[in-house]
């Protein structure tokens, strides 16, 4: 699970969301060391196939223009097919969501670098069509942000979009069941961890790829801002 390839800026509120361009390509290069096997998730998540256990996909959430500006020349040399999960009602914009909460402005793909991640054969998701957090909202708003996302990318890219992602990993069963009715495959959650035979297709967990002290200083950093805004 990526979000951002770039240095992380100065005013950043969360530089573990970023990655350097350099060290996506060792983590990717690490786990062809280790044996695991890139696959989309179509191959890992298709009906009726087994999921194999020395597979892994490459997520990224949000379409943020720095992924398609430094990702890309990586995954083509890696050989590796990755998934970009869009915000399908911000494309070329901005990711104004975490804007809202002080974040850092970034940019997000347009139709145009969309299309160039698809040539590449890379897929798309969606992540909703506004990045708003699905279970504070009424069952037709909800509806909309995963159906309505879904139609969206569809007509405009010409593919099928199978897979979801709940922004910022937040849902409930209502949410869950109208990813469902909407036609998804698969939605990814936030949750840590590695999928088999037994995990829900919708609940899918993920794994931040942070080394052990970089997950120890997310956690205090994170604990840190709660803090800080809790007084």
């Amino acid at each position: 699970m990526f979000h951002k390839l770039a240095a992380p800026p100065a005013r950043t509120r969360d530089p573990f969301d970023y990655m350097r361009p350099e060290l996506f390509d060792a983590k990717l290069a690490a786990l062809h060391q280790a044996g695991l096997h890139a696959l989309t998730l179509d191959d890992l998540f298709a009906p009726g196939k087994t999921t194999p256990q020395d597979g892994f996909a490459v997520t990224f959430d949000d379409g943020y223009q720095n992924v398609w500006q430094n990702g890309l020349e990586t995954l083509r040399r890696r050989q590796i097919k990755a998934t970009v999960f869009l915000v399908a009602g911000r494309l070329g914009q901005t990711n104004q969501w975490d804007v809202a909460e002080g974040e850092v402005p970034e940019k997000l793909m347009d139709e145009t670098q969309v299309r160039d991640w698809l040539a590449e054969g890379h897929s798309i998701g969606s992540h909703s069509l506004h990045h708003r957090v699905l279970k504070k909202l009424g069952p037709a708003e909800a509806r909309e942000e995963i159906a309505g996302s879904k139609k969206r990318l569809e007509d405009a890219f010409g593919v099928p979009v199978r897979h979801f992602c709940y922004p910022s990993g937040k849902y409930n069963s209502t949410v869950r069941d109208l990813v469902q009715e909407a036609g998804y495959a698969t939605a990814c959650t936030v949750r840590f961890g590695v999928n088999g035979p037994q995990t829900p297709p919708l609940e899918l967990r993920r794994i931040s790829p942070l080394y052990r002290r970089e997950l120890a200083a997310k956690a205090f950093h994170r604990l840190a801002r709660k803090l800080r805004f809790s007084f």
